[in-house]
């Protein structure tokens, strides 16, 4: 998950995890000048968090959201 220390999604998007008790990798963008170039050449989006599974991009929080919300979070941590 690609993140900053000043985004409140990021934050709800890791408690979403941790409730869940699903690990994840943190990767900080904050010393990055370029961040929002990299995001957007490795995820396709620009806005924090980017969150991936398994290398594949399935959005930010709002995603992960419902991604959990229809069942889907449970099936791809299987």
């Amino acid at each position: 998950m690609y993140t900053t220390a000043w985004c409140g999604y990021c934050v709800r998007a890791k408690t979403l995890l941790d409730s869940r008790g699903l690990g994840y990798e943190e990767i900080s963008l904050d010393d990055d000048p370029a961040f929002l170039r990299r995001l957007l050449d490795l995820t396709g989006g620009w806005t924090v968090p980017q969150i991936l599974v398994d290398g594949r991009p399935i959005g930010g929080y709002t995603e992960l959201w419902q991604l959990d919300r229809n069942g889907g979070l449970e099936r791809l941590a299987a």
